[in-house]
């Protein structure tokens, strides 16, 4: 879907499909000489961060193995309940692997802390988080994501994998949610 399919939910359009997979291509290539030599387990957080693991993995020049996992911190909620559970486990073993964690976005950080915490439990050989959007004035806790793409203002953002209410996940674009839409 583009912008212009959505253009009245939209208030303005932050980041252009090109533009997406110019960052996400230079991000494969920084992940690429960090990992020369050595396996590499690529782990998405379902469901937003699909697109960008996809279009990742894609860009890199090299084999990666790639799994899924579902956490869920809202329930039935608009709010996050403050006690995240495990909606789907991954299939693969972490111990002595290389793990990059793929997001989506990190906003409050507070999910993504747990997800790390958990994570680590699990002995991987090291653990990084590699991340398309960080929302810097809405953090919550200090998220460092060895890989970033763009730093963004704290307003509901939709697109390449983020929706509201389902929706717009399969916006080309990344933009921000007009107020109407959600009022």
């Amino acid at each position: 879907m583009l912008p212009e399919d959505v253009e009245s939910d939209l208030s303005r359009v932050l980041y252009s499909e090109a533009e997406i997979k110019d960052k996400l291509r230079e991000l494969a290539r920084q992940i690429e000489a960090d990992y020369e030599g050595r396996d590499l387990l690529l782990i998405a957080v379902l469901k937003g961060a699909v697109m960008v693991m996809a279009d990742l993995a894609r860009e890199l020049h090299r084999d990666v193995e790639i799994d899924f996992m579902a956490v869920s911190s809202y329930g039935a909620s608009t709010h996050s309940s403050g006690v995240v559970r495990i909606v789907k486990d991954l299939d693969i073993d972490l111990a002595g692997r290389n793990v990059l964690i793929v997001e989506d976005i990190i906003d409050s950080g507070l999910t993504l802390d747990w997800l790390r915490h958990n994570l680590q439990s699990r002995n991987p050989a090291s653990l990084e988080i590699c991340a398309l959007l960080r929302k810097p004035t809405a953090a919550k806790v200090d998220i460092d994501a060895k890989y970033l793409g763009f730093d963004i203002p704290n307003e509901f953002v939709v697109g390449y994998g983020l929706d509201y209410a389902e929706r717009y996940r399969n916006l080309r674009s990344i933009g921000i949610l007009a107020p109407h839409v959600y009022s």
